[in-house]
């Protein structure tokens, strides 16, 4: 497989031969990576902008919310533990922002949680499985959802959060690309 080779922004290439566990990895931490990217070189102020009307949607609260979608399919769904929420309700999803919390604690937590997840999968098999809620249960049919397709949801749900922060971030000082 060979080292893993980054773009001159720092983020890692997924490797264009690889296994199905490391393409899924790979291709995850990329997009990991980008949220993190889009976030660099703003201040505070303009990482609070909800700069898309009408959404209320921002920088950091995409990061926050990341974090409780990392918590959530890696530890309560995958691992079947019961952990609070970082960020307040099940409702909020990590959006709300709270004045004294800024991207420093944001990204800490945020990575923290990213860790956690790769230490709960690192032995596991892609056909490993978690049990879902009652709520997402009756929604896909199933009790459980397998690895994989906890893998190809985060890869997912940051590809999508990402083309959200492109929005933001090209509106907040027409950074564009990456």
């Amino acid at each position: 497989m060979g080292t893993t080779r980054t773009a001159p922004d720092g983020r890692p290439i997924p490797p264009p031969h690889a296994d199905e566990r490391a393409m899924l990895e790979s291709w995850l931490d990329f997009q990991r990576a980008t949220l993190a990217l889009k976030c660099e070189g703003l201040d505070d102020r303009r990482l609070r902008l909800a700069s898309v009307e009408p959404s209320a949607m921002t920088l950091l609260g995409l990061v926050q919310h990341m974090a409780e979608i990392e918590r959530n399919w890696f530890q309560r769904v995958f691992a079947g533990q019961d952990i609070p929420f970082l960020y307040g309700k099940d409702g909020d999803a990590g959006f709300t922002l709270d004045p004294d919390r800024g991207i420093e604690e944001a990204l800490a937590l945020w990575r923290a949680e990213v860790d956690r997840g790769r230490a709960l999968i690192a032995d596991a098999s892609l056909d490993d499985f978690g049990p879902l809620s009652a709520e997402n249960a009756a929604a896909l049919g199933e009790p459980t959802v397998s690895l994989r397709w906890i893998l190809i949801h985060m890869i997912e749900e940051y590809a999508r959060h990402n083309g959200h922060a492109d929005l933001l971030r090209e509106r907040v000082d027409g950074v564009t690309g990456f």
